[in-house]
């Protein structure tokens, strides 16, 4: 069995993927803070429901109880963007805010680091359960 194959792993690897694409997209609308018509642009959320579409398609996993939860995580790789314009434009017809942005890129960063600590912590539960 390879532990970072498991569903939980797969699920965390694809929120840091997603977290660090934001953290990206926001650095672009950072740098474009003076662009003049430039519009800022965030992902759009990672969504539950099309998480548990994709446990419905095929399980990664064998369950030993019809009230077991089979979970297959997708993996989609890229995710897809759209305008978020900050406030309103300014005469220029740049709509971006440093401050909401910089609250973003904040919150964003505390996110991946809450999810790295998570891998972090059940990988290390899983090789002590394991005997490693």
């Amino acid at each position: 069995m390879n532990l970072p194959d498991l569903p939980l792993f797969s699920m965390l690897r694809e929120r840091m993927s997603w977290l660090h694409q934001r953290q990206d997209t926001l650095s672009q609308n950072v740098a474009n803070a003076d662009t003049p018509r430039y519009v800022a642009r965030d992902l759009k959320p990672l969504d539950f429901d099309n998480a548990l579409n994709a446990i419905h398609q095929g399980t990664s996993m064998m369950t030993t109880n019809v009230r077991h939860i089979a979970l297959t995580p997708s993996r989609s790789g890229t995710f897809e963007d759209h305008e978020t314009p900050d406030q309103e434009s300014s005469p220029n017809g740049n709509a971006v805010s440093l401050e909401m942005e910089m609250i973003k890129v904040s919150e964003t960063q505390a996110q991946f680091q809450a999810a790295a600590n998570l891998y972090a912590k059940a990988m290390t539960m899983m090789k002590t359960a394991i005997g490693h």
